[in-house]
């Protein structure tokens, strides 16, 4: 086999119909379809069900699958680190983050990482939790924050810490009060509950509304909007209350934040990396990291923190 089947393959995959595949790699749909079989000839299995529309990929075109996309990443992570050398470029280091990390450590450690390695050009780019790990695998991103618990191949995941959950809400709202102070959960059986993101699932909303049914809450009324500020901004409005990360609480002074439920109701903060990934970057993020949380900074104060300092990572 070779690298331009691999290609093919994770096309026909992702695009899970041959003539739009095809397309994509602009090329005519016969030869594509030859070279899949060739590479089912070889391996002596059948990656694809062809006969499902859309098509789909057998276990063992799941496993081939997740292989490629790593064996592809690393090919382009080469492609890119040689070029720096040759053409004496700055090392570039890419960052996925979901957007309620940006009230976290990611602009301190960024910050940090810069002043020491001012030949670093460090790249922050949004990427949902659920699609990190295929970022990583590519070579999009080279690290990433995120906040879903989900075990994927070539992937290395460290919990930083685990943050308390808050209830958003205007200050002259019923429930507001001293932050310190936990809302019971059943208090918001009559509230409108605004969750946030609407796109790709898992996310955010999700382990808010697993968090609320693992204490027997099910809202009566519910309404999903797209990302954190929007949330806000209708619970500025008067229309509802919103589940939040602690950290986020000084994004808007006009509303009230409050703990919520007991120590159980958190949300995780996960670092990711790939597993063959030897550089020393990555080592110099963990090391900020666990500085800056050693630091005890105002949007940590209601986190339980993982990562202590001296920690080194295993892989």
């Amino acid at each position: 086999m070779d690298l331009r089947q691999l290609r093919y393959f994770v096309t026909v995959a992702q695009e899970q119909n041959f003539t739009r595949a095809a397309e994509v790699l602009h090329i005519s749909q016969p030869p594509l379809s030859r070279q899949i079989q060739l590479l089912e000839d070889e391996l002596g299995v059948k990656l694809l069900l062809r006969n499902s529309r859309p098509i789909k990929l057998t276990e063992a075109g799941k496993l081939f699958y997740d292989q490629s996309l790593q064996v592809l990443g690393r090919v382009e992570q080469m492609k890119r680190a040689t070029r720096q050398v040759g053409k004496n470029e700055r090392q570039v280091l890419s960052i996925g983050f979901v957007p309620s990390n940006l009230y976290g450590g990611v602009p301190s450690m960024v910050k940090r990482l810069q002043h020491r390695r001012p030949d670093i050009d460090v790249q922050l780019i949004e990427v949902l939790s659920v699609e990190q790990p295929e970022a990583l695998r590519t070579g999009r991103i080279d690290v990433g924050f995120g906040r879903i618990r989900a075990d994927a191949p070539g992937i290395s995941r460290f919990l930083l810490r685990e943050e308390r959950l808050m209830l958003a809400m205007p200050i002259d709202h019923p429930l507001a009060g001293v932050e310190t102070v936990p809302v019971p959960i059943e208090a918001l059986s009559t509230e409108r509950l605004l969750l946030y993101p609407n796109g790709r699932r898992p996310n955010f909303a999700d382990q808010v509304m697993s968090a609320l049914n693992d204490h027997g809450m099910q809202p009566a009324l519910v309404q999903e909007v797209s990302e954190l500020q929007t949330a806000l901004g209708l619970v500025a409005a008067n229309a509802g209350v919103c589940i939040v990360p602690g950290s986020v609480r000084s994004l808007r002074a006009d509303l009230c934040y409050r703990l919520l439920g007991d120590e159980s109701m958190t949300t995780p903060v996960l670092l990711s990396y790939r597993q063959n990934d030897s550089s020393e970057l990555i080592d110099m993020v963990i090391e900020i990291l666990a500085e800056i949380f050693a630091e005890a900074p105002p949007w940590i104060e209601y986190s339980t923190n993982r990562l202590v300092k001296g920690w080194k990572r295993d892989d």
